[in-house]
């Protein structure tokens, strides 16, 4: 039996709100993103930095769909377009800015990004930035810079352990009706990286390819779909 061709994309984007957010170790940081929501009218900021799958771009992306005003600024999938956001970036409301260790050693976006703090401190806006590090220990150049950003609240978020994030899959898996095996979970686990966002999204997408197909969810169906996805 053929496995259907299905509308799968297995680079999921967390689910994008804080209520989603299983906080482990970063219940501190959580509630500083939320206290950041409200607008007291006065300058405020936060600084978030992790390794990949600890939850720095499900945070600020629920931010962005939470807040009453909000601009969106991730400069790793800028690219090249990161110069001219930041120039052209408003200082209203919540400014989030993702990734910002994508642009240490460029000095240009550094300057832009310099600039876009001082007015945005100035308007009394608020700031949400995330990096894989702490301001010390970035490549940037502009020092300025860097005082500025260790200026904000930071928060060190942690991964949350394995054990957590298998429960946490089997318990979204059993609310959709779905059996997830140990040998699933393990294959899942090996598979993907550990983004518990990322994971819970792929758990729902595989739970519509099984219906589509009429397939219990198993290892070699999952790895069939994943080839047609990749064909």
């Amino acid at each position: 039996m053929t496995t259907p061709q299905l509308p799968l994309n297995f680079r999921f984007p967390p689910r994008t709100r804080l209520a989603h957010f299983l906080p482990g170790d970063n219940a501190v940081a959580l509630a500083s993103v939320r206290q950041l929501l409200v607008d007291t009218g006065e300058f405020a900021g936060v600084l978030l930095a992790g390794p990949a799958g600890s939850g720095k771009t499900h945070l600020a992306s629920s931010a962005v769909q939470e807040a009453n005003t909000a601009q969106y600024l991730p400069l790793r999938s800028l690219g090249a377009q990161a110069l001219p956001a930041l120039e052209a970036a408003l200082t209203t409301g919540l400014v989030v800015i993702d990734d910002v260790d994508a642009i240490a050693g460029r000095r240009a976006e550094e300057i832009a990004l310099f600039d876009l703090f001082n007015r945005a401190k100035s308007d009394r806006a608020r700031l949400l930035v995330t990096s894989a590090e702490l301001p010390s220990r970035l490549a940037i150049h502009l020092p300025d810079l860097v005082s500025r950003l260790s200026s904000l609240v930071q928060h060190r978020l942690r991964l949350l352990p394995e054990f957590e994030v298998r429960a946490v899959l089997v318990d979204r898996a059993r609310e959709r009706g779905l059996d997830l095996s140990g040998e699933v979970l393990d294959f899942l686990m090996r598979r993907f990286p550990r983004d518990l966002g990322a994971l819970i999204s792929i758990v729902d997408q595989l739970d519509v390819a099984s219906m589509a197909a009429q397939r219990r969810l198993t290892v070699p169906f999952i790895r069939r779909v994943i080839e047609s996805v990749k064909t």
